[in-house]
């Protein structure tokens, strides 16, 4: 078939949109890693990360149930649970394997978990559960498709290394998700454009994704903000 006249894949369509505010979160990661206080700033990422990562297995989990709720009639809701409950397993503890990181810095994990997450981050979260029970659970793709669609770079990690002066042991959680998420990435987007999306469905993944992107990269600002 004619390149031209292929049908848009999900995925693709996905990813344009996502392009579109990419920038934005692109930016505020740079002023991150080349903040002069990265060394004291990146617990402060670590921690920013883990208010978002521990809710993540407990959000895929409520969109699961809704998808069920929903009953075998929504094919969408159908194919959706079963591809979360595959994945929900494969995203156990990485909150945790984030607390030790936290922990290899000298931060205690009591105190980690007794610091209230920002706004922001109650954000990034909130907006899903919001579109999952009140609008449909494929929502929930955008979310997925932005954390692991684009993962850290070794090469991002070695440069945090070299200008936090951290070891390795700070960096175990990025480093796995920079190995782990490609794969991920893969399994999302075959599922992704296996769905019988509404062209509604396609427009609120694209929403969550880009709204993600957004509030990312204010979480990131913020971290850097209060340097």
């Amino acid at each position: 078939m004619n390149a031209r006249l292929r049908p848009t894949r999900h995925c693709e369509r996905l990813r344009q949109k996502i392009s579109l505010l990419l920038p934005e979160l692109e930016h505020a990661s740079q002023r991150l890693v080349t903040h002069a206080n990265v060394r004291d700033l990146y617990p402060d990422y670590l921690a920013m990360m883990h208010g978002v990562i521990r809710a993540s297995v407990p959000l895929m989990q409520a969109a699961v149930d809704r998808s069920r709720a929903i009953g075998e009639n929504d094919p969408v809701a159908t194919l959706l649970a079963d591809y979360l409950a595959k994945h929900i397993p494969e995203e156990l503890h990485h909150d945790v394997w984030l607390l030790e990181d936290l922990e290899a810095l000298g931060k205690e994990r009591s105190i980690v978990l007794a610091r209230p997450p920002a706004p922001t981050v109650a954000a990034v979260v909130g907006a899903q559960y919001y579109w999952i029970f009140h609008y449909h659970p494929v929502a929930v793709l955008g979310y997925i498709g932005l954390l692991e669609g684009y993962p850290p770079t070794n090469a991002l990690m070695d440069e945090l290394m070299a200008r936090t002066g951290y070891g390795a042991e700070a960096f175990r959680t990025m480093r796995a998700h920079a190995a782990l998420d490609p794969g991920h990435r893969e399994e999302f987007e075959e599922v992704l454009d296996g769905l019988p999306l509404t062209p509604e469905q396609s427009a609120v993944i694209g929403l969550s994704a880009m709204y993600t992107v957004h509030t990312m990269a204010r979480a990131i600002d913020e971290v850097v903000g209060d340097a």
